[in-house]
Order: C-alpha cells, then sequence, then structure tokens
C-alpha cells in the first residue's frame, strides 16, 4: 500500500505521543516550548487531550509561554522565575524529580527528547 501525504499525515498523527503520556513519569513535568510556533502547537495538543488551566480555563484561550508544568490532574500552568531556575538544571523541584521535556522532540516522536 502506497502511503500518500495524507495517509502519512494521519498515521504520524495516530501515532504522535501524547502530552497526558508524560503524566506517567514519577515526578514533576516541565515542557519547553521552543518558540511561538511550538507554543501554540503544545496549547492546542493540550486542549485536545483535556487539559485545562487550573480556574478552568482552555488552553488556548492563554498566551504561550516558553516553559509550562503538566500536572497529573489534567491541568498546566506558567512556570515562574523559581521554576525557570529549576529548569536549567535542578533534578528536584517540591522534593519530586523534575523531567525536563522538550516539546518539539516529544511530539515529533524523537527518542532524545529529555532536555539534558
Amino acid at each position: 500500500m502506497k502511503l500518500t501525504s495524507k495517509t502519512q499525515k494521519s498515521a504520524k498523527s495516530e501515532n504522535q505521543r501524547k502530552i497526558a503520556d508524560l503524566l506517567r513519569l514519577k515526578g514533576r513535568v516541565y515542557v519547553r516550548l521552543a518558540n511561538e510556533e511550538i507554543g501554540r502547537r503544545f496549547l492546542r495538543d493540550a486542549e485536545r487531550e483535556g487539559f485545562t488551566f487550573g480556574d478552568g480555563a482552555k488552553p488556548t484561550e492563554r498566551e504561550y509561554s516558553d516553559i509550562f508544568a503538566v500536572n497529573r490532574d489534567m491541568t498546566i500552568n506558567y512556570v515562574g522565575f523559581v521554576g525557570h531556575i529549576a529548569f536549567s538544571g535542578a533534578k528536584k523541584t517540591g522534593g519530586e524529580r523534575l523531567f525536563r521535556v522538550d516539546y518539539e522532540k516529544y511530539s515529533e516522536n524523537e527518542k532524545d527528547y529529555m532536555v539534558k
């Protein structure tokens, strides 16, 4: 069977990792968004999967930022100054292991998507 570009796109979206899959990690998850395009994609993907902000707002109703926290209760939140410092090298935050994810690599199914 020959894959057309439409078929390839459909197959890719079916196999694309989900943000909710990150909740399986045992610890705190911060997601880096390299630019506005990736940021807006993350917000659309999060909304499609049922994530909201803590106050119930839909992700696409808010502006993107360079780092978001993904929470076990299917919420996302902005990461402030201290979170940015933690993202730049901390192994733990709030007593939990910190997982730093490059969303562009993660969403494109790259094997090495953790920020080192």
